[in-house]
């Protein structure tokens, strides 16, 4: 056994042992997570104008803590970044994730001290505890591939700001610096193109073991990889790689095509990051849901997602959640995040331990006539239709189409971009929209109300989403296309990318 490899064994150990711990007593790690969070933060602005001194139980807390997203602690940012300390956690935050928002412009989430392990060693245990449940390491022993946004930072009166995967990047320790690619100067490129071509050329003869990134640009670096070795598949390339690490986006849809790609099986190891925090990560191979974060300076809220919005929602710790319910996921935080909305939603699958599948944004939906439609339910609807027919999917988006262009009833219009367009394309709009149906009890009464016709799809050609995301300057990095959209604002900039004509 390699050297890397069997050290790090005796040390997976211990830390899967510490992750099924945790995981069996999440009612008592998240108490007290909430009362050290009060104390240390009771001397802070926050904790001063919100009486954090007089807070013992949560109900208290509720009482006075509202619900806020990014606007509403935008002014203590604001604050924070002219260098004033103690404002939502003591002392100043060691970064800022700078990460952009679709109402807020770009938004600058905290990172302080006591907060980082939660984004670096959250990610170290999902590998150990995969290595000790499953005894595969061997992606330790080779060369191990970060695909993620720029690690260069700039500095504002003390603190560091950069995007989060840039700023884990500077949080890799000495003994995996040494097998981690891309170097620093291929890594700071900005323009997602040119990087990805330097990534190629760094990587494609060398001993790539582990590979993480977000599926769609992934997908680019199999693709890049295939076109320059003239092999036919990844693991023809690299012979060794044995891991895939992701997050970020369903993966669902580009399953296929990246297992076709690789042209063998590769364990995979889901991930749910975010600026805010680390939230979950996968903890039994093969599984489709993930193990909650309970006991890493997060406490959890969950409010349902459907009364998000009302002005005093329903409020309830992990202890109380049910499942099947759809939830807006809510943290408070060692980096001075207070009730404070993320804006992802999330179904539990299982309460013992916690278990949970993100079922989408809250902003992202369709609701144009009563149905809300959520991320979960086109994924499953495609993805079921998709097996069904042996389709291979590149990606999608769906929007509303209030005034149909043929004077006839409103629907839902699907943009698809294929691997190939498929000849029964009708057969595959009517799956999907059935699939819809039986999963959504509102869109199946639009439909039968004769309110909405059933959907429609626009196939796109090769690249369509690429193109929009770099006619957008959004392309590579964490940067994802929303699945749905309650507009027309993204479907609009995509009706150019539209193949001219399908065959029925």
């Amino acid at each position: 056994m390699p050297w890397r490899s069997r050290l790090i064994k005796p040390i997976a150990r211990i830390i899967s042992k510490q992750i099924i711990r945790e995981a069996n007593r999440p009612t008592a790690s998240q108490a007290q997570i909430f009362q050290t969070l009060i104390h240390k933060a009771k001397d802070t602005e926050f904790g001063k104008e919100h009486r954090f001194a007089g807070i013992n139980t949560y109900k208290e807390y509720k009482d006075a803590v509202p619900i806020r997203d990014y606007e509403g602690i935008r002014g203590y940012i604001d604050k924070i970044r002219t260098g004033a300390k103690d404002v939502l956690w003591p002392g100043l935050p060691k970064y800022f994730s700078k990460t952009s928002g679709t109402t807020s412009g770009v938004k600058y989430i905290p990172i302080t001290h006591h907060s980082l392990p939660n984004h670096f060693n959250t990610a170290r245990n999902a590998l150990f505890h995969f290595y000790h449940t499953t005894g595969k390491g061997s992606y330790f022993d080779g060369k191990v591939i970060f695909l993620s946004g720029s690690p260069k930072l700039t500095y504002e009166n003390g603190i560091a700001i950069g995007r989060l995967s840039g700023i884990v990047n500077h949080q890799v320790p000495n003994w995996l610096k040494t097998s981690q690619l891309p170097t620093w100067k291929t890594n700071i490129i900005e323009d997602w193109e040119e990087k990805l071509n330097r990534i190629v050329d760094e990587t494609i003869a060398l001993d790539m073991r582990l590979i993480s990134g977000i599926p769609p640009w992934v997908l680019m670096y199999y693709e890049k990889l295939l076109e320059k070795s003239g092999k036919n598949s990844i693991k023809e390339i690299f012979p060794n790689y044995s891991m895939f690490v992701y997050g970020g986006v369903n993966f669902a849809p580009y399953k296929k095509k990246l297992e076709q790609l690789v042209g063998a099986e590769v364990d995979t190891l889901e991930t749910y990051p975010a600026s805010e925090g680390f939230i979950a990560f996968q903890d039994r191979p093969g599984a489709d849901d993930l193990l909650l974060n309970t006991d890493s300076g997060i406490f959890f809220e969950f409010i349902p997602a459907d009364q998000i919005f009302e002005k005093d929602p329903p409020r309830y710790q992990l202890e109380d959640v049910k499942l099947g319910v759809n939830y807006a996921i809510i943290i408070n935080s060692n980096a001075g995040l207070w009730g404070y909305n993320i804006g992802d939603t999330v179904m539990f699958t299982c309460v013992n331990p916690y278990r949970l599948r993100v079922t989408g944004r809250i902003k992202h939906f369709i609701s144009a006539f009563g149905e809300h439609v959520i991320g979960a339910e086109v994924d499953k609807a495609i993805n079921q239709a998709s097996d069904e027919m042996g389709i291979n999917l590149i990606e999608y988006t769906v929007a509303p189409e209030v005034n149909a262009p043929d004077g006839g009833l409103p629907y839902h219009e699907w943009f698809i971009e294929f691997d190939y367009v498929p000849e029964r394309m009708e057969e595959l709009s009517m799956k999907i929209d059935q699939n819809l149906q039986n999963l959504n009890i509102y869109y199946k009464d639009l439909i039968a109300g004769n309110i909405l016709r059933t959907l429609k799809i626009t196939p796109l050609c090769k690249s369509a989403f690429r193109n929009y995301m770099a006619s957008q300057g959004k392309l590579g990095g964490q940067n994802k296309v929303p699945r749905l959209s309650n507009d027309r604002r993204i479907a609009d900039a995509l009706k150019k990318y539209a193949l001219k004509s399908v065959l029925d």
